[in-house]
């Protein structure tokens, strides 16, 4: 039964990396309907890291709609008439976001090591941080989100294998191939979205 949840985890996982590919705002909704599978999966896993990014991912699907759709940001400001376009992350940004990494590592580590019985504590607390991070980066369109998803997304691959898990191992490993495409991709649609 395990294993045809995580199937069905790959196949909406594919949905959610081709709405993600084309800029799809729908990619929100698949974002609730993916870490609901995966929550199942990430627990019985004892990957319990993956599992809370998962309630994680719920709500930033959320903020990303609004994002997307709106152009909401966290201060909850709305750009009247401004559309949120693919765009480079702020300098501002980029040392906020890399001060946030290592703390959220450790945390997350930290927490693993003490309040479960995770064998994978370091490598599950790394792929978390860095999963928020470009979660967040996804919400406001940054088009540097898929250079963080190809690492996570390799990390990703070997700790799936590593815990047997490998149709997800399977997905993350086409992940980080289209990750590089993705950037590409979006990189195109940034060049059209700016004339």
């Amino acid at each position: 039964m395990e294993q045809y949840i995580e199937i069905l985890g790959t196949i909406v996982g594919l949905i959610y990396l081709w709405q993600e590919y084309h800029a799809s705002i729908h990619l929100w909704i698949t974002s609730i309907i993916m870490p609901a599978i995966y929550l199942y999966i990430y627990y019985n896993a004892g990957l319990y890291a993956d599992f809370g990014i998962n309630i994680y991912y719920l709500a930033i699907a959320v903020y990303g709609w609004m994002a997307w759709r709106y152009s909401f940001t966290f201060t909850g400001n709305k750009e009247e008439g401004r559309k949120l376009t693919i765009s480079h992350i702020k300098k501002r940004n980029i040392l906020n976001l890399v001060v946030l990494f290592p703390i959220l590592w450790i945390a997350i580590a930290l927490l693993l090591i003490n309040l479960t019985d995770s064998t994978v504590p370091y490598t599950d607390a790394f792929t978390t941080a860095l999963s928020i991070i470009g979660m967040y980066m996804l919400a406001r369109k940054y088009i540097e989100q898929w250079w963080v998803w190809f690492f996570v997304d390799i990390v990703s691959s070997a700790l799936y294998i590593y815990k047997e898990l490998y149709f997800t191992a399977a997905l993350y490993s086409l992940y980080a191939i289209i990750a590089i495409f993705g950037y590409r991709k979006w990189k195109q649609i940034m060049r059209y979205e700016n004339i």
